[in-house]
């Protein structure tokens, strides 16, 4: 499978999904001998989304102040990204394991990385309301329609993706969260 296909194939995926539209599970179904290229083909998502990571960054930074240690903790974010990322992956990989989900475990984490791109669009248009003062509380539902979103969008491509009830995705989208609150703070010791 080419580059350029299967990212344009797991974002229109990604779409459908977005849109509570379980066919879009089915565009990734590429094969046994397709799927991990897909799978790696994927991971694409993550530089998409480190510029929005960076300007979220960048955007907390502006509020908070401008740090001392600017480049110090430029750097402990980027780290912070990357290992979350592939933390999340490394991680639902055994889970699939456990689950007797391996088979699907490629089809999943190349629509998890291209959700990724998607929840990181809903937050930073989240933060607009922000840039352009608005009030705490308009704020502040923006931002919680958007993370609820967000989990909803895992939520379900996980449970489609692989096949699994409820409990079970619920519980992927909760270790994902929890590698990202560690490994946030980590960086938020190390910055």
């Amino acid at each position: 499978m080419r580059a350029f296909a299967a990212w344009r194939t797991g974002l229109r995926a990604a779409l459908l999904l977005a849109r509570g539209r379980a066919e879009g599970v089915r565009l990734l179904d590429v094969g046994p001998a397709n799927a991990m290229p897909l799978a790696a083909w994927s991971f694409v998502a993550a530089l998409i989304c480190l510029p929005g990571y960076a300007g979220m960054r960048g955007f907390d930074w502006m509020q908070e102040g401008s740090s001392s240690r600017a480049i110090h903790s430029a750097m402990a974010e980027l780290l912070a990204f990357i290992v979350g990322w592939a933390g999340f992956a490394l991680a639902s990989h055994r889970l699939a394991a456990v689950l007797h989900r391996s088979s699907l475990w490629p089809r999943f984490i190349a629509l998890w990385n291209w959700c990724n791109v998607l929840q990181y669009l809903a937050f930073f248009a989240a933060l607009l309301p922000v840039a352009l003062g608005s009030p705490d509380w308009v704020d502040q539902t923006v931002w919680l329609v958007a993370v609820g979103w967000a989990l909803w969008l895992e939520w379900f491509a996980t449970r489609t993706s692989l096949a699994i009830s409820g409990w079970p995705a619920a519980g992927l989208v909760a270790l994902d969260l929890a590698i990202g609150l560690i490994v946030e703070g980590v960086t938020g010791t190390a910055g």
